[in-house]
């Protein structure tokens, strides 16, 4: 059976940990509730029943051809509603087990992309659903801006707690989405250094498909029609083979730093703030080295421009929890946002951008469930042996590294020499990228669906080079799962190959 050591057996009772207002809500009726044994025990036997279910799926597996029609009839439904068609067949049964996801055709996949970085601890986690479970008996499901049960702020405490470990980062508004959450972060930067207007964002950066945000982000086709208003100046990326062409890293540094003061003195006291992606995410999990974003935080902070960090998809996947904690760059760090991994999303900001009243508001801004299952895989990540050198997430990368090389070794013409690719792997902890077939794009979505049929959901990212991304579910995939992953990825790419 594929599951982790801390994945729960369904033979096994879970309990809900300890609600905060349970704990500490005196003699309330809602006290009275979260604490009931009769709920507690319904919960359990639910947790139960779902993993009984979830012992049953043990690995790939393809479609059953007699679900095939029914299959294709709710495709053609999804399409209908959407408005186009889906790009993967993928439509889950509701079930799965850690990093293996059935879907409504009856096949089993290993999930290596997890909603572009959602979900960390996998499919039917007990954990996960016992806690969503137990919010979800409460008397509200969504928490507003004016209305709010406890668990709003608890997932807020909890992320600042870590938060402020190593950066100055103060307070936290909880939002609904990424976008919104960089929504969030502009404002306060535009309030705070009003009247600026201008931006600076690294070339390939994404932000999010709201108006604004499809402006900032570095992509045309995510902003055909709509009005530019947004004043955006883009900075270079940190580029291994550009830096070895001019000579080393300092030179790059150097040629940067210029550009950025460049910027600073055309417009001067006009620059809101800096969006850092400290490992971009769509842009193709490009990482930089630590004195590239000192050199060019240090100039904002002289030029008292907002350093906003983006780890929206970085969050949790680095070798520490933050990926501004890994760089050691926390003390330059003056609004940022969370997402994806989290459930709920959030903007943090210093005291020195703490907002105005009215700012930032919202009917609501999440889920109680979402904030529970926030708070929850905070403290399991805190305590979980995730972070450090040789932490899970490093061991788990050391292995992905390990198991592309080998297929490389064997398929050396699926690997060609590029003078755009550094290394055939890439990325950073828990954010994993390797370039087969030269990074080109029509063959990278080609392997992608590829990879879909034989049995392993991967996705693309990048600019060209374009790579194939994995976010794998590391809260529940075990060591020894990559061989089975990597046989899986080799015989996606065999077909690949084959097509020409």
């Amino acid at each position: 059976m594929t599951q982790s050591a801390s994945r729960t057996s369904p033979s096994t009772p879970v309990s809900p940990a300890g609600h905060a207002l349970a704990a500490g809500g005196g003699g309330t009726v809602g006290a009275s509730l979260h604490a009931s044994p009769a709920v507690r025990a319904a919960i359990e036997q639910i947790v139960r029943e779902v993993m009984s279910h979830s012992a049953r799926i043990t690995d790939v597996k393809r479609p059953d051809p007699a679900l095939a029609q029914s299959y294709e009839d709710y495709m053609k439904r999804a399409a209908e509603v959407r408005g186009r068609g889906l790009l993967y067949p993928y439509l889950g049964s509701g079930v799965g087990n850690g990093a293996l996801v059935e879907l409504m055709d009856g096949s089993v996949k290993w999930d290596m992309i997890c909603g572009i970085g959602v979900h960390f601890f996998g499919h039917s986690d007990p954990e996960m659903i016992a806690e969503a479970i137990a919010a979800s008996a409460g008397d509200i499901f969504q928490a507003g801006n004016l209305q709010s049960n406890w668990e709003a702020y608890e997932f807020a405490e909890t992320l600042l707690a870590e938060a402020k470990k190593s950066s100055r980062l103060r307070y936290c508004f909880p939002t609904t989405s990424g976008a919104m959450a960089n929504e969030n972060a502009l404002k306060i930067c535009y309030q705070k250094n009003a009247p600026a207007s201008r931006v600076i964002a690294f070339k390939d950066c994404f932000m999010g498909r709201t108006v604004t945000m499809s402006q900032i982000g570095d992509s045309a086709a995510n902003r055909v029609g709509i009005p530019l208003s947004t004043l955006v100046d883009y900075m270079p990326f940190y580029d291994e083979m550009a830096a070895r062409r001019m000579g080393g890293t300092a030179k790059f540094i150097d040629m940067a730093v210029a550009r950025l003061r460049e910027y600073v003195e055309r417009y001067p006291r006009q620059h809101a703030a800096f969006i850092f992606e400290l490992v971009q995410g769509e842009g193709g999990f490009n990482t930089a080295p630590r004195d590239y974003f000192k050199a060019l935080m240090e100039v904002c902070r002289d030029a008292k421009i907002a350093v906003w960090v983006d780890e929206i998809q970085t969050f949790g996947r680095t070798r520490r929890m933050f990926a501004y904690e890994t760089l050691d760059l926390g003390e330059y760090v003056d609004v940022f946002c969370v997402g994806k991994m989290t459930q709920a999303c959030a903007t943090l900001f210093t005291e020195e951008y703490n907002p105005g009243p009215g700012l930032l508001s919202g009917t609501f801004t999440s889920s109680a469930p979402a904030f529970r299952l926030g708070t929850h895989t905070i403290r399991r990540l805190r305590d979980g042996g995730y972070y450090g050198d040789n932490g899970r997430i490093a061991r788990h990368h050391r292995l992905f590294v390990e198991g592309i090389r080998a297929i490389a070794a064997r398929h050396p013409d699926w690997f060609p020499a590029s003078p755009d690719v550094p290394d055939i792997v890439g990325g950073e902890g828990g954010m994993m990228r390797f370039t087969p077939f030269g990074g080109v794009k029509d063959r990278m979505t080609r392997a992608c669906r590829d990879l879909f049929d034989e049995g392993v959901i991967v996705f693309y990212a990048g600019h060209g080079p374009y790579h194939i991304r994995m976010l794998p579910p590391l809260g529940v995939m075990k060591e020894e799962d990559w061989p089975r992953v990597m046989a899986c990825v080799e015989a996606g790419l065999a077909k690949t190959a084959a097509a020409g």
